[in-house]
């Protein structure tokens, strides 16, 4: 009787060991074939979440976008298998778009044939690419196992089908077998690194930073230098992944002319490609480029190629005697060769550029000048003017309420114009990125929200103040009380805004410097507003006299605070330079970008 127990003790051990959330590594081979998860309960019947895909036709090389969606789930696998056959291996390969949700499983002999799920946190939504192999049966359909909680899952959901036409030339895909490609192109191995020598003068140069040493990883390097009627084309970075360049007739990704060096296992492999939208490159699989090249040495990789600058044979090359916006981008690359989503905004050219032409020494922007005005103008709003305006409110009647400007007390003044100042920067800065991006941004996060909160409160509080009651209305305190409140709040949301916006793509300042650089305003703001306090309540203390067990006020509060008028003119003059400083810092720091 001891087997029998011992043999269900080491299947339940198997089964809470190999559960279809597997791993990258392929390990899971039941779970891949039967696409049943061990937890130890019946699949449910009814399935409650959809696979769709954008397509009902494919040819091998083609990168067909599936979606999986419905009621919140903890897990997924999905699968690509011959229709006519189910119960086959599977078939393809994918593709991920949100590395955090989901991971690849190789199945069987072919690799990255699957995908699941990277943990158990509730999704309602899955993208992925599936890539359709050069030996595709000719209809496939799409399975996925959708596991909602840990008893609850279903088996198999049935997707769409597709099919392929009869005759259709296929197109390479991003992570296809390179060597198909590479073996149209004569590869050689750089010598030696190239350099900077001739930007300028007989090279069109793009540098990140600007005049940065192309044999330093931290340099981003592009030139393009004319030979009759071929162009020699040299790029530069870091050797993590892959560095990429486009030529695109705007700012925006889509429809672009694409060039890719990728390392792959310390081994470059260099291509030409096509950007449809933002969906990933697809590479071209005919030999538009002659005397390819490449070094991989102390973390900087290093490729050359020649192409004629006309191709008017090769479909999606653009004529390099015509002039575009250059992008110039760099990322992560798997060691199967391929490539992920670039982390940081690609480096783009402030104009457009013929590379043929006068020869240049340029750099780029990661960050669109309009974003860039938007965080400028934001900065100057909320780091100066809103904090001077505030302390001047809050610690300087008493100093500044016998003098005068334009009839009204000068306190009131400096402290009305520094707000107005900062309702019309926040209003101008908060219409550029809706005119950048032509609508909202959905990659955003929660910034465009805090940033519209900012800005409705930031319209409210001068309306509010323009139904201010009278100083000694039985309503000013409750006046007083709002007026505070509402301003705080905006200060407060205006200050989490910047934080989550300096780490967006289109303005994403240097880390770690930008997160210490706020906290340490939010510090200084905080600490001067403090010291001014304890101030203010030293002159209170200073001027009450114990008599009788009793405190009498000898002087009121205001000519009390108007004692230390000197000190707080200090203050307020050290405070006002520190502000700047800051500013000066975050502005030269989005100069940089």
């Amino acid at each position: 009787m001891e087997l029998p127990g011992l043999a269900f003790a080491l299947w339940m051990f198997i089964c809470l060991y190999a559960p279809v959330d597997g791993y990258p590594s392929g390990k899971v081979r039941e779970a891949c074939t039967s696409m049943v998860p061990c937890h130890g309960s019946s699949p449910q019947l009814s399935p409650e979440h959809t696979i769709t895909v954008n397509g009902t036709e494919f040819k091998p090389g083609d990168n067909i976008e599936v979606h999986l969606f419905g009621p919140d789930f903890e897990g997924f696998f999905i699968q690509a298998r011959d229709a006519e056959h189910l119960d086959s291996p599977a078939v393809g390969s994918f593709m991920l778009v949100d590395r955090r949700l989901s991971q690849l499983l190789t199945c069987g002999r072919t690799k990255n044939s699957a995908v699941s799920h990277t943990s158990k946190a509730k999704k309602k939504y899955v993208k992925v690419y599936w890539i359709a192999p050069g030996n595709a049966p000719k209809r496939v359909q799409f399975l996925a196992t959708v596991v909602k909680k840990y008893k609850t899952f279903w088996v198999k959901i049935p997707g769409p089908i597709i099919s392929q036409p009869n005759a259709l030339s296929p197109t390479t895909p991003l992570h296809a077998t390179w060597e198909a490609i590479s073996a149209s192109h004569p590869i050689s191995y750089l010598p030696k690194p190239f350099n900077a020598s001739g930007c300028g003068s007989t090279k069109f140069c793009i540098r990140n930073p600007s005049n940065c040493d192309p044999e330093s990883a931290s340099c981003l390097f592009l030139s393009f230098q004319q030979e009759k009627s071929s162009v020699f084309i040299e790029m530069s970075g870091p050797s993590e992944g892959y560095l990429a360049f486009a030529l695109s007739h705007d700012q925006w990704m889509g429809g672009d002319d694409a060039y890719l060096c990728v390392n792959e296992n310390h081994h470059v492999h260099v291509s030409t490609a096509y950007l449809k939208g933002r969906s990933p490159p697809v590479l071209d699989s005919e030999n538009a480029l002659e005397d390819v090249s490449w070094r991989l040495v102390d973390g900087v990789l290093q490729c050359s190629f020649r192409r004629s600058i006309r191709l008017p044979t090769c479909k999606g090359r653009f004529n390099l005697d015509s002039s575009y916006y250059i992008f110039l981008a760099d990322g992560e690359a798997s060691e199967g060769g391929q490539i992920y989503k670039h982390r940081r905004q690609p480096l783009i050219t402030n104009g457009i550029y013929n590379v043929t032409g006068l020869p240049q020494d340029i750099g780029g922007s990661r960050s669109p000048r309009l974003i860039k005005a938007h965080g400028a103008l934001m900065f100057v709003a909320w780091i100066t003017t809103v904090s001077i305006g505030v302390i001047v409110a809050r610690f300087f009647k008493p100093v500044w309420s016998h003098s005068f400007l334009f009839g009204k007390e000068m306190w009131f003044q400096v402290h009305r114009m520094l707000m107005l100042t900062t309702v019309v920067l926040t209003s101008i800065s908060f219409v550029l990125p809706f005119i950048y991006r032509g609508g909202w941004s959905k990659q955003a996060g929660f910034h465009p929200y805090l940033g519209c909160t900012v800005m409705a409160l930031t319209i409210f509080q001068p309306l509010m103040a323009g139904f201010r009651p009278s100083r000694h209305a039985p309503r000013r305190q409750l006046f007083n009380w709002f007026h505070w409140s509402t301003g705080t709040t905006a200060r407060i949301l205006a200050v989490v805004t910047m934080f989550l916006g300096m780490d967006l793509p289109a303005l994403d300042l240097p880390d770690p410097w930008d997160t210490y650089t706020m906290i340490g305003f939010v510090a200084w703001h905080v600490g001067t507003d403090l010291l001014l306090e304890i101030h203010s309540y030293c002159l209170v203390r200073k001027v009450e006299v114990i008599e009788d067990d009793r405190v009498q006020i000898l002087q009121s509060l205001t000519s009390a605070e108007a004692e230390g008028w000197l000190f707080k003119q200090i203050v307020l003059t050290i405070y006002v330079c520190g502000n700047v400083v800051f500013l000066i810092a975050f502005l030269a720091a989005i100069n940089q970008i």
